[in-house]
């Protein structure tokens, strides 16, 4: 259980196959119910790399007119999102040494050329939970800095069934992935790779 910059916790091969296979099946189902969908910047209108999708009392969204924010309902078909499973729950629990439950899994598809750029997760209330990412599929360069953009940043190799708690005082560190890499894992059928995000939202 490394730990790297400001209190970011990396639990190599957390999951087994099996454990990994089983989640993969259940980001298929919430995907069929709350379907995949390209979120854009605020102001620009500009599409990210990453289709995502949520399940849990709430959902992490933003469009070019509101930003970016949490709401109960999927944005394009209006319905709420489907329940959290037991199973993330349990992860849970199990590594973030917090009290209370998360409200939300951002489910985010990385294709093999998609990226995501140095941020923060700030648009929770309770800055005091951490955030719990769990990988699936290609591994993937992730990148972990400071609280501020031009920190210093250091970079490890996220691989299948692996877990990055971000708490403490690296609750609020930026973060981003540089790159995927492809044929890494044979866990999705098509490549890519799956971020599942826990996180509480409310105090």
């Amino acid at each position: 259980m490394p730990e790297l910059a400001n209190g970011v916790r990396h639990f190599s091969e957390y999951l087994d196959r099996a454990q990994q296979e089983a989640l993969v099946e259940m980001a298929r189902s919430i995907v069929a119910e709350a379907p995949l969908f390209v979120p854009v910047m605020p102001k620009t209108g500009k599409p990210m790399s990453v289709r995502m999708t949520n399940c849990g009392p709430l959902g992490w969204v933003t469009d070019k007119e509101r930003g970016y924010r949490y709401q109960s309902t999927h944005p394009v078909t209006g319905r709420p999102w489907p329940a959290m499973p037991d199973v993330l729950l349990h992860i849970w629990n199990d590594v973030s040494h917090f009290e209370k439950p998360p409200q939300a899994c951002l489910i985010n598809f990385y294709s093999d050329d998609a990226r995501m750029g140095l941020h923060q997760d700030r648009d929770e209330q309770d800055l005091k939970a951490p955030v719990v990412s769990i990988s699936l599929g290609n591994s993937c360069l992730f990148r972990i800095g400071g609280l501020s953009r031009t920190d210093r940043t250091q970079s490890v190799k996220l691989a299948s069934g692996d877990i990055v708690v971000l708490g403490g005082e690296g609750r609020l560190c930026f973060h981003g992935v540089d790159r995927i890499y492809p044929a890494t894992s044979t866990l999705l059928k098509n490549g890519g790779r799956i971020n599942l995000t826990l996180r509480r939202v409310g105090p």
